[in-house]
């Protein structure tokens, strides 16, 4: 863990503490609405402890992870989903390792440290003379590689991709992802690799290649921590309310200053401190009509693995509402108090949640950041697109964040009574809805996507 300047955090008093970042006093919300400082902070430590390894997706520290938060949900005394023997919904994930790799280069062998291969598939044998061709990108000294590690990262054909040695440090970027080896829902993979080769090459030399590999594929348990308090009214209680953030994050990154964990303390250890502290506090009151679903999920950071799954075991026309709280450690541009909603405008879910917290110094903004598509880069797009009225609830600064997916993101970093005022607003927020009184619009389902044409009829 790298070593910090130490901050100096007060205790947060919901009715009359002061906040260090502005002259605004923070949330002036009765004690019976607030959720417990304590918690937030044990929790928050608890999963961005350097023990937790950055809790990555089918590693040791995100199954660490996972047996914290189901021990926090035993606490909190949950009941668990229908179906389910435990807190933990288990479901197989793939990860596929290379095991053989020989690549020519002009005919010249290219050393193993200097060829990285992106491959699901079992077995490779390419030559540039091959039908249809494999796709050949030489980046130049003085051009970007930033446009093509998307096709690289989630090859979108068959793709040998030559960097010039300057671009060094974007060869050990994606040599750290090709190490992390993230795991996959579908057993089968892409069907199209990825060859990264780090050689100089004379000006519009025409390149010719060969290269044979073999991958191994090994099926990966990965899970979801899931509780849920059952609705105190019959006439209500089949309707449910979600309340999520994904405990996974990015595990180990290249050392900076002797570091290599990136903790996740914001993203999104904050969250998912969030959602623990939450159940506690309506298990606490114990006056929910309707049905809370409280679920940490894995696999966010590799494709929102966990939500997809998450979504398919349940009837999407019984979600009333879910809250997804992502990033919210640190004040949002609008200052401390505030947090932003994402997808504002296709529900009046964020209208309702500003209502509910009038006569507070809380408020709820639209998101910012529209053109960073926020709404569809968390866990509540699954069901958002499934007609839910899924929203994620955030603080961060992304477009300026200079601590996202890094080594830096720690607890120290983090306001956490600024983070408890947002989980308490949270609380209030959802009141209306979790007790039957409010029932935010539907956002409009996207149509099924056709499947591609093969060529045939039925």
């Amino acid at each position: 863990m790298r070593k910090f300047p130490l901050f100096v955090l007060f205790p947060l008093l919901l009715a009359t503490s002061s906040s260090l970042y502005a002259q605004k006093k923070p949330v002036a919300l009765p004690a019976s609405a607030g959720v417990s400082a304590a918690t937030v902070e044990r929790v928050v430590k608890a999963l961005a402890a350097d023990d937790m390894q950055g809790r990555a997706t089918g590693k040791p520290g995100g199954q660490k992870a996972a047996q914290f938060l189901a021990t926090e949900f035993q606490r909190i005394g949950l009941g668990m989903l229908p179906g389910l023997t435990s807190y933990e919904q288990v479901f197989p994930a793939y990860e596929s390792k290379v095991a053989a790799l020989f690549v020519t280069l002009n005919n010249a062998p290219v050393p193993k440290e200097k060829a990285l291969l992106i491959s699901s598939q079992s077995h490779l044998n390419w030559t540039d003379t091959d039908e249809p061709a494999t796709k050949v990108v030489v980046v130049g000294p003085d051009d970007k590689v930033q446009p093509y590690m998307r096709d690289i990262m989630r090859p979108r054909e068959n793709l040998v991709v030559v960097l010039h040695p300057v671009h060094d440090e974007e060869f050990r970027r994606i040599a750290g992802y090709v190490s992390r080896s993230a795991p996959r829902l579908d057993k089968a993979g892409n069907p199209y690799s990825s060859l990264v080769i780090m050689q100089a090459l004379p000006a519009a030399a025409k390149v010719t290649f060969k290269l044979a590999a073999n991958t191994t594929t090994r099926t990966v348990e990965i899970r979801n921590i899931v509780g849920v308090l059952p609705g105190k009214d019959s006439a209500r209680s089949k309707e449910q309310v979600v309340f999520s953030a994904h405990y996974d994050h990015i595990g180990l990154l290249p050392a900076v200053a002797g570091d290599s964990i990136a903790n996740g303390a914001d993203d999104d250890a904050s969250g998912t401190a969030a959602v623990v502290a939450l159940a506690e506090h309506f298990k606490k009151k114990n006056s929910n009509a309707r049905t809370l679903v409280f679920v940490a999920f894995t696999a966010e950071e590799i494709g929102g693995f966990g939500s997809t799954y998450f979504s398919r075991q349940l009837d999407p026309d019984k979600v009333v509402a879910m809250f997804n709280i992502e990033m919210i450690g640190k004040p949002a541009k609008f200052g401390p108090n505030t947090a932003f909603i994402t997808g504002f405008d296709k529900s009046d879910f964020g209208a309702m949640l500003q209502t509910n917290v009038k006569g507070t110094l809380f408020r709820f903004e639209p998101d910012p950041y529209p053109e960073q598509n926020l709404f569809y880069r968390s866990d509540n797009a699954t069901l958002a697109r499934l007609g839910v009225p899924a929203h994620s609830i955030s603080t961060d600064q992304i477009p300026t964040d200079k601590l996202y997916h890094s080594v830096d993101d720690e607890v120290q970093s983090l306001d956490l009574p600024n983070m408890t005022a947002v989980i308490t607003a949270v609380a209030r927020g959802a009141a209306g809805i979790i007790a039957g009184q409010q029932t935010p619009t539907r956002i409009a389902p996207e149509a099924p996507k056709p499947a591609p044409s093969t060529g045939g009829s039925k």
